[in-house]
């Protein structure tokens, strides 16, 4: 078998080395054992979140124990970086069936339960209203 080798005057720079200095720049080789690796900046690894639990409508409530919660959250358009709404529906366990079309409920990852529902319906906890009796301020001035 005949294998193929440059005489030493056709080498070039970039298989010796040499030259370093003259405007080439020196290639490690492919079975070089030096080998350079960059750490990314700490703003380019992605970001590890926990799950947040998700608040959405019921569109439906046929199924026995299952409702279907539709999710809408904001989200910026690939190209045009402006924030679109986007909609994705979620089968979620309700077992007792309390919840109908139209009620906003709070979903809770869980174990699976069937081949699509891995959510938990739960009611949202009311929010506090500040209403003038709770802060027991008079609405109309007294003369």
């Amino acid at each position: 078998m005949f294998l193929l080798q440059l005489p030493p005057k056709l080498s070039t720079p970039f298989l010796t080395g040499h030259g370093h200095g003259h405007g080439h720049v020196l290639l490690s080789k492919p079975n070089s054992c030096v080998t350079v690796t960059q750490s990314p900046s700490p703003s380019m690894l992605p970001q590890i979140r926990a799950m947040k639990s998700m608040q959405g409508k019921v569109v439906c409530s046929t199924n026995d124990k299952t409702v279907a919660v539709e999710v809408v959250r904001l989200a910026p358009h690939p190209k045009y970086k402006r924030r679109v709404k986007k909609k994705k529906k979620y089968q979620a366990h309700d077992p007792d069936n309390q919840f109908q079309v139209g009620d906003i409920v709070q979903l809770q990852k869980t174990r699976p339960i069937s081949k699509t529902k891995t959510f938990l319906a739960l009611p949202v906890p009311k929010r506090p209203s500040n209403t003038s009796e709770d802060l027991s301020i008079p609405l109309v001035s007294q003369p």
